[in-house]
């Protein structure tokens, strides 16, 4: 469920998934995730035949493209298309705070993810979605 939650901001602040899936294959799929997020836990990593051909043992992509690492997805992703539209991009201080509060919501095992208490008690919540979110005008019922 917090994988999915950061997957849904992602695609609310970006406008686009984190993870490029339209036709992908597992090995794909597990591409995306360690060009964002860097290596699996070890037993998956040297499980995981396929990166022999894409990624070096400590998780350098192999002379390939595209690669996107988390910050060229955030560039790609919400930067430009800002930028695009005549809007203000978000500034470094927000920019980190949002990749705080998404990395322990991406650990790959379950059980090392945040709770949901811990991400609306993150920084980004607290500081930019929280007081955004008020200042919507609220309909009277």
């Amino acid at each position: 469920m917090i994988w999915t939650l950061a997957c849904t901001i992602w695609s609310i602040i970006a406008q686009r998934p984190l993870f490029e899936g339209f036709l992908a294959t597992e090995d794909d799929m597990t591409r995306e995730h360690v060009d964002t997020l860097g290596i699996l836990p070890l037993e998956w990593w040297r499980g995981w035949e396929a990166r022999r051909e894409k990624f070096t043992e400590d998780g350098r992509p192999i002379n390939r493209s595209p690669f996107r690492s988390r910050s060229d997805r955030f560039e790609d992703s919400v930067q430009q298309p800002r930028r695009q539209e005549g809007m203000p991009v978000l500034g470094d201080d927000e920019r980190d705070a949002i990749f705080d509060m998404l990395r322990p919501m991406l650990a790959f095992r379950p059980e090392e993810r945040c709770t949901t208490k811990q991400t609306l008690e993150s920084e980004w919540m607290v500081k930019w979605a929280l007081p955004a979110y008020e200042q919507i005008p609220k309909s009277d019922q």
